[in-house]
């Protein structure tokens, strides 16, 4: 198995598959990845020579920002958000939905189950 920023990239897959393991690269920055250090997309990771290898890590290394930078980015993005008071840093602390949806029924994922509801006695 490649690694490759930290993650282990499966050999039987294609490169161009193999690279979306990797937090922050999907199908397409994989693509623009292997048309910039000139690799197949269609070559099987187990058939990449060494030095193809240390060119893609040289490229991720220097202009992908990818797995542990991102996350940090992004939670720092959100507490950003969170500690100006705007409506979505707002929305993040209630746990709410943030992007527009509604949230009468629905919201499920964000809100978490259900709460139990109170029983009437007869």
């Amino acid at each position: 198995m490649a690694r490759i920023a930290g993650v282990e990239v499966p050999n039987n897959k294609r490169v161009e598959v193999g690279l979306t393991y990797i937090f922050g690269i999907g199908r397409s920055k994989s693509r623009i990845i292997l048309k910039t250090v000139k690799i197949d997309f269609n070559k099987k990771v187990k058939d990449l020579t060494t030095e193809e290898l240390t060119r893609i890590r040289k490229h991720i290394e220097s202009y992908e920002l990818v797995e542990g930078d991102l996350r940090k980015r992004i939670n720092q993005d959100i507490k950003r958000l969170m500690d100006i008071n705007c409506y979505r840093g707002r929305r993040h602390k209630r746990g709410l939905p943030v992007r527009g949806q509604r949230t009468k029924t629905n919201a499920r994922t964000r809100k978490g189950p259900r709460g139990a509801m109170i029983k009437k006695k007869k």
